[in-house]
């Protein structure tokens, strides 16, 4: 009998107020793995009743024993992880080793704030002799994450964790094709002990559970992971509400290799930019901008770099049906467009050994940066190299983008580095290096790559509201 998967409300299973359930797809295998809950505005309801029920006993949970309480589920996470990477790996088709790597960054996030629980959460004001007056930062409540398919378990960590750590309690709504590893996640925050019903999950589309969470009268804040439209729906309910919202949407990320830059490292770079995930990642740096002089130097080691991937060992499939079919239509569009296919352009010979959506990683030159393939967001395994002259040049280019995540910058010159980094438009610029950055480091984006936070001590803040108290004193006593 096929898996089954229900909702996870107060602490134990609940199966759909409707009764239905929808197909999950490996997309390693294009076969059937299980059935999830398809969850609406009755499912929602009783799961965000039951996360304003556990807000005062979450409350009661002195901050350092919240802290120990993040911390255990970490280690509860590690002890777990051949079973989350596995549930990882059925929903998101990544080699095993790409989803033990996640299950790992994942707990990192719930030991990173489980330790900043204890600071600072306010400040005293020199207002005037007579009065006393400081701030507080208390939790919103309850709060609605919302996290998209392509990294499951590293997306619900990297919300929740923030939320819980400054006391609010948390709704997550994963995505339908990818819930399983976050319903594991939201059971091990029971089992070591998190008051029921504080880390909720309900299951089911965005159409219907995803904008009942949004809509929901005692959802506080919502943070959101996904694409442009989405978010901008989610933004305008939330405006209407009158309540915060985090997003953290699409990107198109430029990559500028100057002619003097450690070519070695640069390519290597280049490639971990944009085939990680299967370019599944909205930071994946999938414009890289190089310099005219060493232009042909660098497509065509990029060239020799992309053929030593072993798609299906090194790089997963994409994980939806839709998104398979989505990125060979960009293949399309880069041939109308003229772009110079260098390597790839193809589904992989591995997707008709496996049955699954497996993308060749894709290196397109002759690019324009007006082109389709250069401002929109593929979301896979396809990079577009884009000549530059000069350093305004490559600025200009990087900047001329309706997204802004993140960029990068490989040179020799220090100085040209942290020049270039000032003037590009995105939340995070790397010198000389390519990653998603630590734990500890803040994220987001500007333009329609999103607002607001994750990461880094500036999520914590994201998750709680500034209170101010004035107490008048005896004069007689000053």
């Amino acid at each position: 009998m096929m898996e089954t998967l229900d909702h996870w409300i107060g602490g134990v299973p609940v199966t759909p107020a409707g009764g239905e359930y929808l197909p999950v797809t490996d997309p390693a295998t294009g076969r059937t793995v299980r059935r999830v809950a398809r969850g609406g505005v009755a499912d929602v309801d009783a799961a965000v009743h039951a996360a304003v029920q556990a807000t005062a006993n979450w409350l009661a949970v002195p901050a350092l024993g919240r802290g120990r309480l993040l911390v255990e589920l970490a280690r509860a996470m590690r002890a777990d992880a051949t079973t989350l990477a596995a549930l990882e790996s059925s929903e998101t088709g990544k080699p095993e080793q790409v989803a033990l790597a996640e299950v790992e960054n994942s707990a990192t996030y719930f030991e990173f704030y489980g330790g900043l629980v204890g600071m600072p959460a306010g400040e005293t004001l020199d207002v005037a002799p007579d009065q006393h007056v400081f701030t507080i930062r208390e939790p919103f409540g309850v709060i609605g994450v919302i996290t998209p398919w392509n990294l499951p378990l590293n997306q619900s960590a990297r919300a929740c964790a923030p939320a819980l750590a400054a006391g609010n309690t948390v709704v997550l709504k994963p995505s339908e094709n990818t819930s399983a590893s976050s319903v594991r996640l939201a059971q091990l925050a029971t089992e070591v002990g998190f008051p029921a019903g504080a880390f909720t999950v309900v299951l089911g589309t965005g159409a219907e559970a995803g904008a009942a969470v949004v809509h929901h009268r005692d959802i506080a804040k919502v943070a959101f992971t996904g694409s442009v439209p989405t978010g901008q729906v989610i933004a305008g309910i939330a405006a209407d509400r009158v309540i915060p919202v985090t997003l953290e949407l699409g990107g198109k990320s430029a990559n500028i290799v100057f002619s003097d830059a450690d070519l070695d490292a640069a390519i290597a770079g280049a490639v971990q930019g944009f085939t990680a995930n299967a370019g599944q990642v909205c930071s994946a740096g999938t414009r890289l901008l190089v310099q005219r002089d060493v232009h042909d130097e660098v497509v065509s080691r990029l060239v020799d770099a992309v053929a030593r991937i072993r798609v299906g060992h090194d790089m997963g499939p994409l994980v939806t049906r839709e998104q398979f079919r989505k990125v060979q239509e960009y293949f399309k569009i880069a041939e109308s467009e003229g772009a110079r296919v260098e390597t790839g352009g193809t589904v992989s010979d591995f997707a008709a050994e496996s049955g699954g959506f497996y993308i060749d990683p894709t290196v397109y030159s002759g690019v324009d940066n007006a082109m389709r393939i250069a401002r929109e967001e593929i979301f896979g395994p396809v990079l577009v190299v884009i000549p530059f002259d000069t350093e305004a040049d490559a600025v200009a280019i990087a900047n001329d983008s309706d997204y802004g995540l993140v960029a990068g910058v490989w040179t020799r010159d220090i100085s040209r580095g942290l020049t270039v980094s000032g003037r590009l438009r995105t939340g995070q610029v790397f010198v000389n290096t390519w990653s998603t950055g630590s734990v500890q480091t803040p994220f987001g984006g500007w333009k329609n790559s999103g607002y607001g936070r994750e990461k880094g001590v500036e999520a914590l803040h994201h998750y709680g509201q500034i209170k101010c108290v004035t107490v008048k004193l005896d004069s007689a006593r000053l």
